[in-house]
């Protein structure tokens, strides 16, 4: 499911999902921040679009537990910290430095999607990755120029709403939160 409420784009609706077939949202309903196709995890939705700019914009911290492809390097982390090139919009772009942080014991989540096809690829590394900013696919394309691709992907955290604390139905006032 694409996290966006719909598409003008005509292949799209005919191919893919949207987060419209889960819930009658307001209008002016707007995700904050997107996440991609194959990744999961904490989705934002609001009503205000000055907040969603605040949050995409002012350096709000996204904290990430990202399963990577192989047995992830100190130097490899270290890399990832000061930041990496990447292709951003046909250009190339320098990443912000970032915190990247070991996770010794897989997070408690939910089976991934079969269609990952996680166990067939070499051991792999879970780490937490924590931005101040959100390129488009920025992870998935900070971890593969650092050699270590995404396997599976979960935003955990955006400010202070943390996923785990988050239940069905719950309502915030997320200016307070972040």
């Amino acid at each position: 499911m694409l996290s966006q409420l719909s598409s003008n784009d005509k292949r799209q609706l005919r191919t893919k999902r949207f987060l419209s077939e889960l819930f009658d949202f307001p209008d002016g309903s707007m995700p904050v921040g997107r996440l991609d196709e194959k990744s999961e995890g904490l989705l934002l939705l609001t009503t205000d679009g000055k907040l969603s700019d605040t949050i995409n914009q002012m350096g709000i911290e996204k904290e990430y537990y990202a399963q990577l492809d192989g047995e992830i390097t100190n130097e490899a982390i270290q890399l990832l910290q000061q930041g990496v090139e990447i292709g951003f919009g046909g250009k190339v772009y320098q990443t912000k430095p970032c915190k990247v942080a070991l996770l010794k014991e897989p997070p408690l989540l939910p089976p991934p999607d079969p269609s990952l096809r996680i166990g067939r690829h070499r051991p792999a590394t879970w780490i937490s990755i924590t931005l101040t900013e959100g390129k488009f696919r920025q992870v998935r394309k900070m971890t593969a120029a650092a050699g270590f691709p995404v396997l599976r992907l979960i935003r955990i955290r955006v400010g202070k709403v943390k996923l785990s604390s988050m239940l069905p139905g719950d309502i915030i006032a997320m200016s307070a939160l972040l």
